[in-house]
């Protein structure tokens, strides 16, 4: 007979082997899920699609992706010039059509009537809330310049936008009975985040919003994905050179998209899900030292883009 202390320890290993066997399988299907073509065909959600912020950066990668997929795509974002430029492009190199709205999310709730109009009598299968604004550098809560409302234009870019084109597209995709919603967040929202902590904490409303909405729709046969990237070599990051762990946005799309129907919440990128495996471990290991190294870090990103800050001579 086993003794008490040898029956817990029993419990504990098939527990500990069991999980990793859940993970195994996990991974494998995740790899082999988009090969087995077992993703959401996003062609079939819907004739059009739309995607907010999508002038730049990851917006205009997932227009080129979804155009590629024979999407016509509404491109929304503030200015005109980019959007007819994209449109033009978007049009001459994948034959779809485009439509173009202008649309200034930090002006709040007034921009949502008019993209409603705009929108009007489109079949939208899939919907990018892409749009989001950060800190100009890292910074402290305390030290951003109040002036430029940076604080109020996060909420309202990084939150409100969603929750408005929620509203807009969703009720057309629950009569139809099919449709997809993809929230863009960030690995800020589940690493510490000092020195953007509201923008990190605006990503967390992201994720959890996420999380809930796709469970209040799943009978209806909406897809609800939230994606965590963490960096990519994008105007927002200021990377200028792709490399493996901060990928072109074409690079990482590409990924992001093959993930949609397999998973609900991911980085859509393995190098940044290792990154954030290895964070994640090492806080549960001392979240203590995970906050130092974050911090750390941060401050070395400030303190270099300060220095090129131009400094106002006066006499």
């Amino acid at each position: 007979m086993f003794s008490l202390l040898e029956k817990i320890g029993i419990v504990c290993v098939v527990y500990i082997l069991a999980w990793i066997v859940k993970s195994i399988v996990v991974i494998v299907y995740r790899f082999t899920a988009p090969l087995l073509r077992l993703n959401t065909d996003l062609k079939s959600c819907g004739s059009w699609a739309v995607v907010t912020g999508g002038t730049d950066g990851l917006g205009k990668a997932f227009v080129q992706q979804l155009a590629a997929k024979g999407l016509n795509v509404a491109i929304v974002s503030r200015t005109k010039e980019k959007l007819i430029s994209v449109a033009r492009e978007i049009e001459e190199t994948y034959g779809v059509q485009t439509k173009i709205i202008e649309a200034d999310f930090t002006q709040g709730q007034t921009v949502f009537g008019h993209i409603s109009k705009e929108l009007f009598g489109c079949e939208i299968g899939i919907l990018v809330n892409n749009i989001g604004i950060s800190y100009p550098n890292p910074e402290y809560f305390l030290d951003l310049d109040k002036r430029e409302k940076i604080y109020h234009n996060i909420i309202q870019c990084n939150i409100e936008s969603m929750l408005g084109m929620c509203q807009v597209v969703m009720p057309g995709m629950v009569d139809r009975k099919k449709g997809v919603v993809i929230n863009i967040s960030s690995t800020a929202a589940d690493i510490p985040s000092p020195l953007l902590s509201v923008y990190g904490a605006s990503k967390i409303f992201v994720s959890k919003f996420s999380k809930d909405l796709a469970s209040e729709y799943k009978k209806d046969g909406i897809i609800i994905q939230c994606l965590v990237p963490g960096y990519v070599a994008t105007k927002m990051s200021k990377i200028k050179k792709p490399t493996w762990m901060a990928p072109s946005p074409t690079v990482y799309v590409k990924r992001a998209l093959s993930t949609v129907g397999v998973e609900t919440h991911t980085t859509g990128y393995y190098p940044h899900t290792l990154l954030l495996k290895c964070i994640q471990m090492m806080e549960a290991i001392s979240p203590t030292f995970a906050n130092w190294m974050v911090i750390r870090t941060m401050e070395n990103i400030r303190s270099r883009a300060l220095k090129k800050i131009p400094t106002t001579i006066t006499s």
